[in-house]
């Protein structure tokens, strides 16, 4: 099993910073003690350091507030009623939480109180590799084996893994996250196995919970990987509602010609889930899409649709092909489908491509409107409409001509 090379200086440059040591400072003494924890103490053993900070102390959210407004520190109870209270320190917030100890679990909602002892806070979280902590003075605490765990690349619940998910059903999905963002190669058999009994609780979820999980999980490097193994094991149709092509998926990443530099989690959401628009539809309700999202389905499953059957794509084909469904979801499913027997693609059609992608080129525009007929006496209303569609039909037939010539030719047409 592959796994990770630590940085053991890692921990020190994350307690260098000066906002997080203002509130370090405010929360200390008095018999108090207030410790770094969780993902912000993982990512600094990888050589991460970043902004979301998160701490665990002795001390009650009341008394959190009262000493962050006696150090000139703003606080919101952004979730008191759970012992979480946000402070802000220069231009960084820091979520504060009351060391806690759970009573009772449902698998949803965990009934918890407020404790002292950071070894327990430890064993209600959900993996070895979140349960790290970091005292002001550099001292790592690692009280559930996550140093060892983090080194090897292992992805391991905390205790009893059936019990852990029982605590929270989204565990499994998280389990497949953080596999695809700190695993390595396999799973770890007694969370793996954990996890797939523990299926049907998936059913019980919030869908913009699971929404939120499986779209990181998507943006994971280890992302083929994870889905590789919840294809195989029957949790991706419960969590999609449907099959997922894992071969246009891993070529859609590997491909560096097309899409835009950034990718985007509902890209590759597309990618692995799309085949009709009746998949973004079913995914739109299933995951509790946005409208942006939803369209960005939609518009790659037209394009997809559009370039399915076609034995090879031109110049002018590509052309007429961007008129219709614009560069998103175009370059999006000629990226997906690159490699596959149907269509290959012209030495034209590539290079027109991969101009819209970088700008170069923008997709070409039916040159006439409804006002152009108008002014060519045609009456406002419906008529309209059903001549542009005509026209539009004949201008993309013909290769999308551009010109004076050619828009003057198609309002000929539209106005006869």
């Amino acid at each position: 099993m592959s796994g990770h090379a630590l940085d053991h200086d890692g921990p020190r440059r994350l307690l260098d910073d000066p906002d997080l040591g203002r509130v370090l400072s405010a929360l200390a003494g008095e018999g108090e003690a207030t410790r770094v924890v969780g993902g912000s103490v993982r990512d600094a053993l990888l050589g991460r350091v970043g902004d979301d900070i998160d701490l665990t102390t002795t001390l009650r959210p009341e008394a959190v507030i009262a000493r962050a407004a006696r150090n000139g520190l703003r606080a919101v109870p952004t979730g008191i009623e759970h012992g979480t209270v946000t402070l802000l320190a220069g231009r960084k917030t820091f979520e504060v939480t009351t060391l806690r100890e759970d009573v009772e679990t449902d698998g949803r909602h965990a009934v918890v109180r407020f404790g002292r002892d950071f070894a327990l806070d430890a064993q209600r979280r959900d993996f070895t590799i979140n349960a790290l902590s970091l005292a002001p003075d550099g001292t790592l605490h690692d009280t559930t084996g996550g140093v060892a765990d983090l080194r090897a690349g292992r992805v391991r619940f905390i205790g009893d893994a059936p019990t852990r998910i029982r605590e929270d059903a989204l565990r499994v999905l998280r389990f497949f996250r953080f596999q695809a963002r700190y695993g390595g190669e396999t799973p770890d058999p007694e969370g793996l196995a954990a996890c797939i009994a523990a299926r049907g609780a998936l059913d019980g979820l919030s869908r913009e919970r699971v929404r939120a999980e499986f779209l990181k999980l998507l943006m994971a490097p280890g992302a083929v990987a994870a889905l590789t193994t919840l294809s195989e094991t029957g949790l991706l149709m419960r969590l999609t509602g449907g099959i997922g092509d894992l071969g246009r998926f891993a070529r859609s990443l590997a491909d560096a010609s097309g899409g835009a530099s950034r990718p985007r989690d509902i890209d590759r959401l597309a990618v692995l889930a799309v085949f009709s628009q009746a998949d973004a539809e079913r995914l739109r309700l299933g995951l509790r899409l946005s409208k942006a999202e939803h369209a960005a389905l939609i518009g790659y499953a037209r394009a997809l649709i559009a370039l399915h059957g076609r034995a090879s794509i031109d110049g002018p084909e590509m052309r007429r092909l961007a008129a219709a469904h614009g560069t998103a979801g175009l370059s999006l499913a000629a990226r997906a489908t690159r490699g596959e027997p149907r269509p290959t693609w012209t030495p034209a059609a590539c290079a027109y491509l991969a101009d819209l992608i970088a700008g170069i080129a923008a997709p070409p525009v039916l040159p006439i409107a409804g006002a152009d007929l108008v002014a060519r006496g045609v009456p406002p209303g419906p008529e309209i409409g059903r001549r542009l569609a005509e026209t539009g039909a004949l201008w993309l037939a013909q290769g999308c001509p551009e010109g004076e010539a050619a828009r003057e030719a198609l309002l000929q047409r539209a106005t006869a």
